[in-house]
């Protein structure tokens, strides 16, 4: 019988330490310095995470990097065009000079040209996929065998509503983020068994620099905040919890699946 006398409880901070703390581990997030990459940065080293941030403007980069020290979290950063290979494999050369080896790999950075599928050149598609799929791609070929060989490691590749439905001029994007979730279930065949997870996170709409194109179409952002379960657009920090349960201990037994954050968006 409950009396109301709560003394004999134990406190929650030692077991939610066990679940989620990330202390002792390193972070390379890509698309960090703004939306939902800066976000899930912010929270995986709030969680206790030495962070590396990369992006091509070293402005925001430094930015985003105040912010994070601000918070306390140890963060390194690193410009590079993830749309160029020779610069991606620089990124895998350097990524673990700041903190030590990467454990935990969130691939955010896209880039998404809004364009009827007709209009669409043999250039924008080169480039769409060498940053939204290659791209994580080198890098998971990376580190995701060094995870493997120390047996743990988390990789969180974010994806779209366009990886898994047709929506707002898909075009090569989509053609893209559709790749995204197969290349997680691919990473987590072949890593899994060595105490890698991967898994990816599909966004709603979410209020980033990304989406602006679309915030700018007149009513297009309340319409699209009506279609959702909870009768708005996301934003960045709606993705803190996510990526930290997904780069926690907590995901032990997650691997291999799509899960959506989007307000009930793809369901409605």
């Amino acid at each position: 019988m409950h009396t109301g006398d709560d003394t004999t409880r134990p406190a929650p901070g030692g077991h939610l330490q066990t679940l989620f703390s990330l202390a002792g581990r390193t972070a390379l997030v890509t698309g960090g310095s703004s939306g939902i990459g800066l976000a899930m940065a912010e929270a995986i080293g709030r969680a206790g995470a030495a962070v590396v941030i990369v992006a091509r403007r070293r402005p925001e980069l430094e930015a985003a990097a105040e912010r994070l020290r601000c918070h306390g979290v140890p963060v390194a950063v690193l410009s590079a065009d993830l749309g160029d290979p020779g610069q991606v494999r620089r990124v895998c050369d350097q990524a673990a000079g700041f903190f030590g080896e990467i454990d935990i790999l969130v691939n955010v950075a896209a880039n998404n040209i809004r364009r009827p599928m007709h209009e669409l050149t043999p250039e924008d598609y080169e480039a769409t996929m060498r940053l939204n799929i290659t791209a994580p791609y080198i890098l998971g070929q990376h580190f995701g065998p060094r995870m493997a060989a120390r047996g743990w490691g988390r990789i969180i590749n974010v994806g779209s509503q366009q990886s898994i439905s047709a929506f707002g001029d898909s075009g090569a994007y989509g053609v893209s983020k559709a790749a995204v979730t197969g290349l997680t279930r691919s990473q987590a065949e072949a890593w899994s068994p060595h105490g890698v997870r991967s898994n990816t996170v599909v966004p709603g709409f979410v209020l980033t620099p990304l989406t602006e194109p679309a915030q700018a179409i007149p009513g297009r952002v309340e319409a699209l905040a009506a279609r959702s379960m909870v009768g708005r657009n996301g934003e960045p920090s709606d993705f803190a919890g996510i990526a930290v349960l997904l780069a926690s201990d907590a995901a032990e037994y997650i691997t291999g699946q799509t899960i959506c954050v989007d307000g009930g968006f793809s369901v409605h």
